[in-house]
């Protein structure tokens, strides 16, 4: 099982019935409190939208949709979206969701090419968010601004959760760092990504990686991210690149680094026009979400993801994320973690 870590002395501080239990408290007490400090308005959300609209998000643009055709629509195939970041944005244009408010979700997905290990799993399961701004706030400090309103959000849960479990022990840090993957580059040269991210999350605890997508000095990208939601090329100075990230937190269970959300200042008119020219996807331009951003239909946003199960595996201090989601693993998987205190749903 290569996938598979098995933390050392690990113990299941919670029963199945008592995780089920803390696992409703998690999530209610993080939307009630991510809704209240974003000014966020929670609506429901598709598990499917159609095909060769532009509506669903390509990820890092490989991985596969599952799709079926539709027998009482002629012709037309749906897609179980992969996240809702650009439904999100025509949603704001539609409920005309006013300036500094927003909306969340729960967003499901199913992601068949996941190499399934402690964290990933076949099923997605998140609180999609987005929020109204200006074209003034696409700057670094107002991304940060919100950053640090959601940091606060997962320490006030913390709390809540240690409160009602004792035996948990609060691990966040007072304050969440912020750090270009440009600088991470500099300082570990000779590391992968993944490796750079260890090293942060160990050093700070909880960290703000900004900047993901675009090319680094070296070529590469830090990590990949769709061409038509996150600004992930157009900075305002040479200081940084782009107007996007991922919340990195350190996870003592696994030791190592953990994301749990990927968000970002959402892609303008110009912003959409570069990223689709180097990525190779002109051809979007004719979809309609793509024609109505260009077309300046649709708000000004930025807006992410959380997971649900990836929080609160981190706050149950589980080692596997088959402790709080029903999913489907190998008999393999299954047994070697039983074996080890992981009792999977």
């Amino acid at each position: 099982m290569k996938n598979l870590v098995i933390p050392k002395n690990y113990k299941n501080l919670l029963d199945v019935n008592e995780t089920e239990k803390a696992i409703q408290l998690v999530k209610d007490t993080f939307q009630q409190n991510l809704a209240a400090e974003l000014k966020l308005r929670r609506i429901t959300a598709p598990l499917f939208v159609l095909k060769g609209t532009g509506i669903n998000d390509d990820l890092n643009g490989t991985e596969r949709k599952v799709s079926f055709p539709i027998k009482d629509i002629a012709l037309a195939e749906a897609e179980v979206v992969n996240s809702l970041a650009k439904w999100k944005r025509l949603a704001l244009a539609e409920l005309g969701i006013e300036l500094g408010y927003g909306i969340y979700t729960d967003m499901n997905a199913i992601r068949p090419d996941e190499v399934l290990d402690n964290i990933h799993s076949l099923y997605v399961d998140q609180w999609d968010w987005e929020r109204v701004m200006t074209d003034g706030q696409r700057n670094l400090d107002f991304l940060k601004y919100i950053v640090k309103k959601i940091y606060e959000v997962l320490k006030r849960t913390e709390y809540v959760i240690c409160e009602h479990y004792p035996q948990i022990k609060p691990q966040l840090p007072e304050e969440i760092q912020f750090i270009q993957t440009e600088d991470m580059l500099k300082e570990f040269p000779s590391l992968t990504s993944k490796q750079r991210e260890y090293e942060v999350a160990k050093k700070y605890g909880a960290v703000f990686i900004i900047g993901i997508g675009g090319a680094l000095s070296n070529g590469e990208r830090h990590d990949g991210r769709a061409p038509d939601y996150d600004d992930w090329i157009s900075p305002t100075s040479g200081q940084y690149r782009g107007l996007n990230g991922d919340i990195v937190i350190w996870n003592d269970i696994l030791q190592d680094s953990y994301e749990i959300s990927s968000m970002g200042i959402r892609v303008n008119k110009e912003s959409l026009d570069k990223q689709l020219k180097i990525s190779n996807c002109e051809e979007r331009k004719s979809y309609e979400f793509h024609k109505k951003l260009l077309n300046g239909q649709l708000p000004q946003s930025i807006g992410g993801g959380i997971g649900q199960s990836r929080i609160c595996m981190y706050y149950l201090r589980k080692a596997h994320i088959g402790e709080i989601q029903s999913s489907i693993w190998s008999t393999q998987m299954r047994e070697e973690c039983l074996k080890h205190g992981m009792q999977l749903i």
